[in-house]
């Protein structure tokens, strides 16, 4: 298996992404390849610094641009083909890796992904999934940012894509979908809630309703469904809370001088310990990251890519679709 490496992502590129692929190649199985994709000689010389670690297993794919965060998503990827997220992704178009990971660019990661991947049939919106804690397993978020306007059809799509991505990776073998809304009965919401409601009820999914935004920390669903604009919205409050509660905690520690594990705490509310966040509905594994990832991030990443193309992730989805699709035009 080959896996792709945009090596120039994090805000500390290229250290933090060689760091997590020496990682990833010391603790994954011995038939797993990763692509460093970038700076040749930036990624040599932090490769200088690596000890004890399969050698033979990395390459370097040099990529003379990098498309900074502020730049127009879409066309950056046009002007910019010697990127290493472009350079990346073609790789994966042309058959010669099998995923690919970039903490860069959200929107350019979306943007070449849907240029260079293409959507699968059936797909009119691919989602970003993200991973929030719960009090008991995980949950999925679908769609965390990728479209702010959703209609109600896009949002049973991500139901399916998030049906799949719960069986095939988070061992969920029949995944509770809910909709993200502001009341639990069927009757209340938007006009988007109202129908995406009734849409979800008959579309053969394990819908188990409405949520609020309260109970998705209680672990009542498997897969949450709403736009990308109310979805960004509960991920970066989600993200902040985790750091508020950590740093009470450890104010009060300090002040009460109390000493408490707090190893696992830190790993559930940590972002790193799920990876990277997949992009459901293209035709290939494309895996985004925080640009703040730290090297643990990054090796999870390329774990998270492997189970996904280890699992057979992305046909899973197109025959799902396609049989989802088929059953609505016989109705």
């Amino acid at each position: 298996m080959r896996v792709v490496l945009d090596a120039m992502g994090t805000d500390r590129a290229p250290g933090i992404e060689v760091a997590g692929a020496v990682d990833a190649l010391r603790e994954l199985d011995a038939d797993i390849n990763i692509a460093l994709v970038g700076d040749e000689d930036a990624i040599r010389a932090e490769l200088e610094r690596a000890l004890d670690f399969p050698a033979e297993r990395l390459e370097l794919v040099h990529a003379g641009e990098r498309i900074e965060a502020g730049e127009p998503p879409a066309s950056a990827v046009r002007r910019k083909p010697n990127s290493s997220i472009v350079v990346g992704l073609k790789l994966q178009r042309e058959g010669r890796a099998d995923a690919f990971i970039s903490a860069g660019s959200t929107g350019a990661v979306m943007a070449a992904s849907l240029i260079l991947l293409r959507p699968l049939p059936g797909v009119d919106r691919p989602a970003i999934g993200t991973m929030l804690p719960t009090a008991s397993l995980p949950t999925l978020l679908l769609d965390a940012g990728a479209n702010v306007d959703c209609k109600p059809m896009h949002l049973v799509q991500f139901g399916h894509l998030g049906t799949i991505y719960a069986q095939d990776l988070m061992a969920r073998p029949n995944p509770r979908v809910a909709l993200l809304n502001i009341g639990e009965e069927p009757e209340k919401g938007n006009e988007l809630a109202l129908e995406a409601h009734s849409m979800l009820s008959a579309s053969g999914l394990n819908f188990v309703g409405n949520v609020e935004g309260r109970d998705i920390i209680s672990g009542c669903c498997d897969v949450v469904v709403c736009d990308g604009f109310v979805g960004n919205v509960l991920l970066k409050f989600y993200e902040s809370v985790a750091e508020f509660v950590m740093g009470l905690l450890h104010n009060e520690l300090a002040r009460t001088r109390t000493e408490l594990n707090l190893n696992e705490v830190f790993r559930v509310l940590d972002y790193a310990e799920y990876g990277g966040a997949p992009l459901l509905g293209v035709n290939g594994v494309s895996i985004i990251c925080h640009g703040e990832s730290s090297p643990r991030a990054i090796r999870n990443a390329v774990r998270v890519a492997t189970q996904a193309v280890r699992r057979s992730m992305v046909q899973h989805i197109a025959r799902q679709l396609s049989s989802a699709l088929g059953a609505q035009e016989a109705v």
